[in-house]
């Protein structure tokens, strides 16, 4: 069952089989030999590799889709929390107001879990004190002594590039992992067509 071929599906069915051995009998010679066989056989294959193309072809719309949902949330999550930190509404971040924000005991859990996450190496430094006068000057590329929203999100934008980045590698991986499993069911499928003929 579920070998790609209705015609083979029905040599399992016993009210089907007279017609179905007629169907594969396409030489007319009162049995199913050798090519015919294998001609169903490729056929099954065909459909069976064709309906796993297709899963994949879905699941490639599907991980288009997740990007753009995952890009607006981060993007979003990142808006939220320049706000958080930027308690006097200024927008832009004082270097007081950051180190309130991240500090892992008594700072915003919003602020430290999506920094910790965002995939940005300067951000995620603010969270190390040996790193955060590093990490500031990095951010802060106009020296003002703050960080204004236009260097939040250029920060923000290589944050979403490394997630979406390492999202595409994993969907890279299941492609190949896909590939390989396509090809091993190939051979395998080929292998039990033949050793049914044979046992035919």
């Amino acid at each position: 069952r579920g070998q790609g071929n209705k015609n083979l599906s029905d040599l399992l069915v016993p009210s089907k089989l007279q017609a179905t051995l007629e169907t594969l009998d396409t030489d007319k010679s009162g049995e199913v030999d050798l090519p015919e066989w294998e001609t169903a056989i490729a056929t099954a294959l065909s459909n069976k590799l064709g309906e796993r193309a297709a899963k994949r072809k879905a699941d490639a719309a599907k991980a288009r889709a997740e990007n753009e949902a995952f890009t607006a949330e981060f993007l979003n999550a990142a808006r939220e929390v320049f706000e958080m930190i930027d308690k006097d509404d200024s927008g832009s971040l004082a270097i007081d107001e950051i180190c309130r924000a991240v500090d892992l005991k008594t700072g915003d859990k919003a602020v430290v879990d999506f920094l910790k996450n965002c995939g940005e190496e300067n951000l995620m430094f603010l969270l190390n004190p040996k790193r955060l006068d590093k990490a500031l000057k990095a951010l802060d590329t106009d020296n003002s002594g703050e960080v204004d929203i236009e260097e939040w999100e250029e920060a923000i934008r290589r944050g979403l590039s490394k997630r979406l980045e390492q999202m595409q590698e994993e969907r890279e991986r299941r492609e190949r992992a896909a590939a390989a499993e396509d090809e091993a069911f190939s051979a395998e499928f080929l292998f039990a067509a033949r050793k049914v003929f044979i046992m035919i």
